[in-house]
């Protein structure tokens, strides 16, 4: 089967997903997550397989953690989609309504995209994430995947197109696009075909798609995060939510990648921390001020502060102020997430006002910024960009709207 085909084969379901009621796409939803926990020894052992080959390739260890599924894993991608089940459905919903002085009614309605294509790398959880938010949302999914989860890919939508077929809907509402680049490429130019392109990866792929694609693109963004100490921090606080920011995941967009200290505080807080990074693995690589608490930290490089590390790689600067601290974000932000810990009112609203990013965090780690983590059941991705969706893109985010207009006979004089 040719991409086009598969087009036209996800353009015909996606009619089919768009009038579905609530309770036909909850069926659908937990018949797929039954199909997929039955299947959890084939996709455990083709991910397996996947992961073999990633290890032979060299491939480096926070991209190995990516694609590595494991049975907690995709327990979590089995209750993503139940927990989508339970969530309200947003197509249908009435956005506004009013009625003009002529008598004619007037509505702005939720409505799905109709297909949805998804350009992805080594992260099969979105495989299943993505098909069940499409599913939920009214839409059509063609899934890209990268070549490197191929294996685990073909068994995740084998389970979640037996899901569909259980429950009478179209397979071809989950589409796995397989080939090479050339397909890559047909994605991208297949205006009229598919509605929206969603890239989710690095930033090399994003701004592939974003600069090639003929077809309307939500962007998804890389995450240098930034963690700021101000000088009225909790520093147990401070210390648990750095701890926890940049160790308990690493290798994903929401670990921060950079602490910035107030001065006043550097000489406390410092030696504390860096004690602590180091005690947890990681690697701080740090400006002169940084460098004099501790032998152990790397002098960064002239581009320190725009790497994306995702791993256990840390850069860190002193600033002198909640201003500086502003200043430093906005020149090295990727307008992921952004996160001041402090005690003071006015600190938190002057940076909360001020930080131009898709999430804003006072006192808490940037690792709940995720589409679980804010009740939506699972996301497609974190969007950087301000039009059309910002932030984690759930159910409503992957909705349009169309105006409903009504009346009884009236004209326009």
């Amino acid at each position: 089967m040719t991409f086009l085909d598969q087009a036209e084969a996800a353009r015909q379901a996606s009619r089919a997903f768009a009038t579905l009621n609530r309770a036909t796409k909850d069926a659908a939803l937990t018949a797929m997550a039954e199909a997929l926990a039955a299947a959890e020894p084939a996709v455990l052992a083709a991910n397996d397989l996947d992961v073999q080959a990633a290890r032979e390739a060299g491939t480096a260890e926070s991209l190995i953690d990516r694609l590595a599924l494991s049975a907690s894993r995709l327990a979590a991608m089995v209750e993503g989609l139940r927990a989508l089940a339970s969530l309200p459905d947003p197509v249908g919903d009435v956005v506004r309504g009013w009625t003009n002085p002529n008598g004619v009614r007037v509505r702005q309605v939720r409505v799905p995209f109709g297909v949805v294509g998804i350009i992805y790398e080594a992260r099969p959880n979105v495989t299943a994430d993505a098909g069940g938010i499409c599913v939920k949302s009214g839409n059509a999914a063609l899934l890209r995947g990268s070549s490197s989860a191929i294996n685990s890919n073909r068994a995740i939508v084998a389970a979640l197109q037996a899901g569909l077929v259980a429950t009478g809907l179209p397979p071809a509402g989950v589409q796995l696009v397989e080939g090479d680049r050339s397909v890559t490429d047909e994605m991208m130019a297949a205006r009229g075909y598919l509605d929206v392109l969603i890239p989710r990866g690095g930033a090399g792929l994003i701004n592939a798609v974003v600069r090639g694609s003929k077809v309307p693109v939500i962007e998804t963004g890389t995450g240098n995060c930034h963690l700021f100490v101000d000088a009225s921090a909790d520093q147990e606080q401070a210390l648990a939510i750095l701890l926890n920011a940049k160790t308990q995941r690493p290798s994903v967009c929401n670990a921060v990648e950079t602490l910035l200290v107030h001065e006043a505080i550097a000489e406390v807080f410092l030696p504390r921390a860096l004690a602590a990074l180091a005690e947890a693995g990681v690697t701080v690589h740090g400006t002169p001020a940084v460098a004099g608490y501790s032998e152990e930290v790397v002098a960064a490089g002239p581009d320190e502060f725009d790497a994306e590390y995702l791993s256990l790689d840390l850069a860190a600067d002193v600033v002198e102020s909640v201003s500086a601290a502003i200043d430093h974000i906005r020149r090295h932000t990727t307008g992921h997430s952004e996160t001041i810990v402090t005690e003071d009112r006015r600190s938190a609203d002057q940076f909360v006002a001020q930080v131009d990013a898709a999430a804003v965090l006072v006192n808490a780690s940037s690792r709940f910024v995720d589409g679980g983590e804010f009740g939506f059941g699972a996301e497609i991705g974190i969007s950087t960009q301000k039009l059309h969706a910002r932030g984690p893109m759930g159910l409503i985010e992957m909705t349009s709207s169309k105006y409903i207009v009504e009346g009884s006979g009236q004209v326009r004089p």
